[in-house]
């Protein structure tokens, strides 16, 4: 029986070093330091090749173990002379080490193959993404973060400045130190074996759920103040989104400020012809599309201008000075678009608070995963990305509507999945006019759209995100002008609410689909 270990929480002094790194950056100022401290090197490969030419002494590990890097450099490191030095307790293996030649190696520095860099690459195919897998690397990693009383392990650049401070003011590091970079060792290995997961799995919703990512910023507070947040994002990702795009100016971003913008830019997605979206408490209050961006902003902006003060404006369009100024003469926090003119950058100067955000090129959405938490679990389901075209459409009223108002409804239907549910909007010439989102009732969700519409509601088409289980609803807008009707259908009291739109007078169109969002 092996006798149990005790935990070595002394100062640990660097007598020998093993550094293998993929990403180089730094690792020749920490080798100058370390050599600088009496520590001997061994390195492999690239990187022993690269603190030769700066002219650091080093041991290449093939010499200390007097076996060759072979098949292409997929073994390099797994040897037990390597593995030994790293998982060895010196209080208790001294011996297997004296007797099988095992040098003690204090300090690991390690970094691994770029996986997620080369996965995201279009010409990435399956026997490319497997040779980027790194074997040795993790090994060490994980062996040299298990052994924390007896070792050190560095994975991350930014630590190297701390290690060489660490040893020429104390001599050595302490059991906290690296306990600390333990711990990140073990996540970056985790994150790594995630990724490739993901990646490998032939399941979208599989049996098994792998989630990683790498902060990105830590924030004041999160919803409310009483509360911490921070954002993460998934490592290698760099597609087009809130959490990767270029900050002109403004203020960090809130936990709030990036949940709205990250909603107006799912919902200015949705169109291919110039757009405006403005969102305010995740909702989309004011949209509008057309031919002229400044037209399509006032239009967006004052479909609902009580509830855009305050708000985030997307547009999907190149903002222009003209746009700008429009946009700094009311209170917004955030612009986001594609790209802006540098007289647009400069006009939102004047707002030093106002956040300006450069998003790049704005596509469709794409089919992915979303994920939420719920006590002792998640709740995991395919992103609502189904479009609605007019072969889906079934008119079921005696009027029909014409096809400027299908071109409505249509327009409607886009902007009301990105709204809570129960949710009721109401629409004409492509803008928005009134919407009622997040209600317990679909008629009160009905009552508010009609109050936010106003006089505007005459000519428009109404759009409901699931069937009406009542006539109450129709019968609610019954003398308010309102010419269409757009809904999912699907209840046992269908034919009472096609009955109430004929009596009205109101075309009704079914989608066979609904678009709820919770």
């Amino acid at each position: 029986m092996i006798s149990k270990p005790s935990l070595n929480q002394k100062k640990l002094e660097i007598k020998r070093a093993l550094i293998s790194v993929y990403d180089k950056t730094g690792v020749v100022d920490l080798s100058k330091k370390l050599i600088e401290l009496g520590v001997e090197i061994l390195s492999t490969g690239g990187t022993a090749g690269t603190l030769r030419d700066e002219g650091i002494p080093v041991t290449d590990v093939s010499d200390y173990t007097q076996f060759p890097e072979i098949m292409d450099g997929r073994v390099k490191t797994i040897n037990p002379l390597v593995e030994g030095g790293i998982l060895g307790l010196r209080d208790l293996h001294s011996n297997d080490a004296e007797k099988h030649n095992i040098k003690w190696i204090d300090l690991v520095v390690c970094n691994l193959y770029p996986f997620s860099e080369t996965i995201s690459q279009e010409e990435c195919d399956l026997a490319l993404a497997l040779e980027n897998v790194d074997i040795g690397g993790p090994t060490m990693i994980r062996s040299a973060a298990k052994n924390v009383g007896w070792v050190t392990v560095v994975v991350d650049p930014s630590d190297y400045t701390a290690v060489s401070n660490e040893l020429e003011e104390n001599g050595g590091l302490t059991f906290e130190f690296r306990q600390s970079l333990s711990s990140k060792a073990f996540g970056r290995t985790a994150q790594y074996d995630a990724i490739i997961h993901n990646y490998l799995k032939d399941e979208k919703l599989s049996e098994t759920l792998s989630l990683t990512f790498e902060k990105q910023a830590e924030m004041r507070y999160g919803e409310n103040p009483h509360q911490a947040a921070a954002s993460y994002r998934i490592p290698g990702v760099s597609s087009n989104n809130i959490l990767n795009a270029r900050v002109h100016q403004g203020k960090q971003l809130s936990y709030n400020n990036i949940m709205d913008a990250d909603g107006a830019l799912a919902c200015v997605r949705e169109f291919d012809e110039p757009a405006c979206v403005v969102v305010k408490h995740a909702n989309p209050c004011g949209v509008a599309t057309g031919d002229d961006l400044l037209d399509v902003y006032n239009r967006a902006f004052n479909a609902d201008s009580l509830s855009a003060f305050g708000g985030i404006i997307a547009l999907n369009r190149t903002c222009t000075k003209e746009v700008a100024e429009a946009i700094t003469s009311v209170f917004v926090e955030i612009v986001l678009a594609p790209d802006f003119q540098a007289e647009a950058l400069e006009t939102f100067k004047k707002k030093k608070n106002l956040r300006v955000l450069e998003i790049g090129n704005i596509v469709k959405r794409e089919p992915k995963l979303e994920i939420r938490n719920v006590d002792g679990g998640l709740l995991v389901q395919d992103v609502d990305t189904k479009m609605l075209t007019r072969d889906d459409l079934n008119v079921v009223t005696d009027k029909k509507p014409t096809d400027q108002e299908i071109d409505t409804a249509l327009f409607t239907w886009k902007v009301l999945r990105h709204a809570k549910s129960n949710g009721i909007l109401i629409a004409k010439d492509n803008t928005t006019v009134g919407l009622g989102a997040g209600q317990v009732s679909r008629v009160d969700a009905v009552h508010m759209a009609l109050h936010k519409g106003g006089e505007n509601v005459r000519g428009g088409v109404l759009a409901s995100d699931a069937f009406f289980p009542f006539r109450d609803s129709i019968d609610a807008i019954g003398d308010t002008g309102i010419t269409t009707v757009l809904q999912p259908g699907g209840s046992i009291r269908d034919q009472e609410v096609i009955d109430a739109c004929n009596e009205h007078g109101m075309a009704m169109v079914f989608t066979g689909q609904r678009c709820f969002k919770h």
